[in-house]
């Protein structure tokens, strides 16, 4: 991969389409179709002022895997709309979004842009597997904080993060994670499994809040420094700190797996390069009519044939 690679947290992106796009944008037979083109916006807004070389729209293939669950069984548990024996959890998913999401999957594989899920791993992984292999700098785009742990200023590696919409991104460098949380992207991964996260069901240590975390990591330099310091009666740790993180020795030990995004994931051959004509021109005119797609799609198609 050459050029600036820009990698879509997908679900992350369409989620916020649907929730900012009126529920009143249908297809002609009245089916909402306002995450489908929503997201299209999105893309278009960003294909136009980042101008990437490279796309690659990353999917949930599973978004609960089970290797964390194993390891932590309250991760994302309250999401849980379902469960399957053999197979990915279901999701609890508005109604109305679940049936747009094949047509977002059959639009982007119209277009051209790479689509990526593997099975048994998260959209995250997906991003940091292609994120470790990338030559050139990565423009991450998402509405989820966990991904801060990939940024590195040395690789040009940034999240590009919805304020409001994508016309309003919060473009997050070492510089942004050191004056918001006090640590580069490196430590952001330790930041949050002290501090825990209610949303995806990680319990942190209790007692050890986001302040607290960033002056420990300040201190200590990463997590396996400062559970070193547990032990040594030198280290300058309050007794509740010091007691609190033995008796979370337990959590800590399992943690960074979970939280840490994978880098080894097995993705496919694709062809990542930012398509200027569609890959599927009759397929693509039948699904935009079917699903009145209208101005959203040809704003989209005119952006990418204008990089050409």
């Amino acid at each position: 991969m050459t050029g600036r690679l820009m990698l879509l947290d997908t679900a992350s992106l369409y989620f916020r389409a649907y929730f900012g796009v009126p529920d009143s944008v249908k297809a002609p037979d009245g089916t909402p179709v306002n995450a489908v083109r929503g997201l299209l916006d999105f893309i278009d807004r960003l294909v136009k002022d980042h101008r990437p070389q490279q796309l690659v729209a990353c999917m949930d293939a599973d978004w609960r895997p089970q290797w964390r669950v194993d390891l932590i069984p309250t991760y994302k548990a309250h999401r849980v709309a379902e469960e399957r024996a053999g197979a990915p959890d279901e999701e609890e998913v508005p109604d109305t979004l679940s049936p747009q999401v094949p047509v977002i999957e059959a639009v982007l594989d119209a277009v051209g842009i790479a689509r990526v899920g593997v099975a048994g791993y998260e959209a995250d992984d997906v991003i940091g597997t292609f994120t470790g292999r990338a030559a050139g700098p990565v423009d991450i785009v998402t509405g989820d904080r966990d991904l801060y742990q990939l940024v590195d200023d040395g690789r040009g590696i940034r999240v590009l993060y919805p304020v409001k919409g994508v016309g309003t991104l919060q473009l997050t460098d070492e510089a942004v994670l050191r004056e918001k949380y006090g640590v580069d992207g490196r430590g952001y991964a330790d930041l949050a499994l002290l501090r825990g996260d209610p949303s995806d069901g990680l319990p942190g240590v209790p007692g050890i809040g986001e302040k607290t975390a960033a002056k420990l990591l300040a201190e200590f330099g990463d997590l396996a420094g400062i559970m070193a310091a547990v032990d040594d009666p030198r280290a300058r740790l309050t007794p509740s700190q010091r007691k609190r993180l033995t008796e979370a020795r337990p959590y800590v030990a399992v943690a960074p797996k979970v939280v840490r995004v994978a880098d080894d994931v097995p993705l496919p051959e694709v062809d990542t390069a930012l398509p200027h004509t569609p890959r599927d021109p009759a397929g693509l005119e039948a699904l935009a009519a079917r699903w009145g797609l209208g101005g959203s799609l040809q704003r989209l198609l005119t952006t990418l044939a204008e990089r050409s």
